[in-house]
């Protein structure tokens, strides 16, 4: 009775030295969101923190056999009370599937008048592929009738999840990668543009179109606003580092996309500003193999700071660093001290890359350790 009685107070005081070591050290795998029967994959959604104080976490689940981008698919949610500590086990359908192919890729964004704006891509065929936006007046509760961010020309869009932003001015910014038409064939190098609205998404007008004078395959673009007010934009490619490219009226024109010293597969970039502070906080995949196979590898996942509007970074942390692991597709959110991060982490010898959404929350202090 009694050595099973310490064997077990040795192993309680053990699992929370454990859990608390992993608190101290700042960096905690708080949900794992694994595939199943009837539901082969879990992945790209996107954070809201609701007036109640709870966070909700909306996300691609896959249903049928199927794990490709064209397969059948809606979108589910996840709650936590506490922060990001803990979270809800059980799905929540928050919409069905209202596309011939899917529904993927989730944006959320508080909106100046208090409503809740959910963006995600509703997949109807190769030639179409588009943007939708639907709002909530009560906390995610309910959604409004999808509008179309994109009227002005059908097209298969490519908008990444978490890449909606709100300037400061009110503007919405929408950076999407056009990758076909009706008329037109395939292209895996996308023509890069960023849809506006000034009226709370009631009307959209796009940019011009990103320059391109280098012919590197861009995809994927994410945007943020600088201290200077100006917008960065960086884009996946297939040259071994992340392109930059600015604007310096609000989303309307682009500079030149150039390359960055940020070392990278063709894999997506998430930059966002760190609030009450002009730095930027990054998670991409510093994969630097020289050999050719690995260094496509989207392994290993690391966070880094700029505290000088992306010209230098610093602080690099490594998240993830399984040689067999496939991280990608980030959003991000901030929680009092705290930074919730949700990705892919699945396994690729397992061909469960893109299958397995794991949440983890780290501390801002950690972000900044040396």
């Amino acid at each position: 009775m009694y050595p099973s009685f310490y064997h077990f107070l040795l192993t309680v005081l053990f699992c929370t030295a454990v859990a608390h070591m992993g608190e101290s050290q700042g960096k905690q795998p708080v949900l794992t969101i694994e595939p199943g029967p009837g539901n082969p994959r879990n992945s790209e959604g996107d954070f809201i923190k609701l007036q109640d104080g709870r966070v909700i976490f909306i996300y691609t689940h896959y249903d049928g056999e199927s794990t490709s981008d064209h397969a059948s698919a809606y979108l589910a949610s996840r709650f936590s009370k506490d922060g990001g500590k803990s979270w809800s086990q059980k799905d929540q359908l928050t919409l069905e599937n209202e596309g011939e192919m899917n529904i993927m890729s989730v944006s959320l964004l508080r909106l100046a008048d208090g409503r809740i704006a959910l963006f995600y891509l509703r997949k109807n065929s190769t030639s179409d592929c588009i943007p939708m936006m639907r709002t909530s007046d009560d906390e995610a509760a309910s959604w409004s009738g999808p509008q179309p961010v994109i009227s002005d020309r059908p097209g298969y869009y490519v908008l990444n999840n978490d890449r909606v932003i709100q300037l400061e001015s009110g503007r919405m910014l929408v950076p999407v990668a056009l990758h076909k038409t009706p008329d037109s064939k395939w292209s895996n190098g996308a023509d890069i543009y960023v849809y506006h609205s000034d009226d709370q998404g009631k009307s959209w007008q796009c940019s011009r179109q990103v320059p391109n004078p280098e012919g590197v395959v861009l995809q994927e673009p994410g945007v943020v606003e600088l201290a200077d007010g100006r917008l960065m934009m960086l884009t996946r490619t297939d040259a071994g580092v992340q392109y930059q490219s600015y604007s310096e009226d609000q989303g309307e024109s682009w500079s030149a996309a150039a390359p960055t010293r940020i070392v990278s597969p063709l894999s997506p970039a998430s930059v966002e500003r760190i609030p009450g502070t002009d730095d930027l906080l990054l998670v991409w995949n510093n994969n630097l193999s020289e050999d050719e196979q690995t260094a496509q590898l989207r392994t290993p996942l690391n966070t880094a700071v700029s505290r000088d509007g992306g010209k230098s970074w610093e602080h690099q942390q490594v998240l993830e660093n399984d040689p067999e692991g496939w991280y990608c597709y980030t959003a991000i959110t901030f929680v009092g001290d705290d930074v919730l991060l949700a990705h892919c982490a699945g396994k690729r010898p397992a061909g469960t890359g893109l299958s397995v959404t794991q949440i983890s929350r780290l501390s801002l202090d950690w972000l900044y350790e040396r």
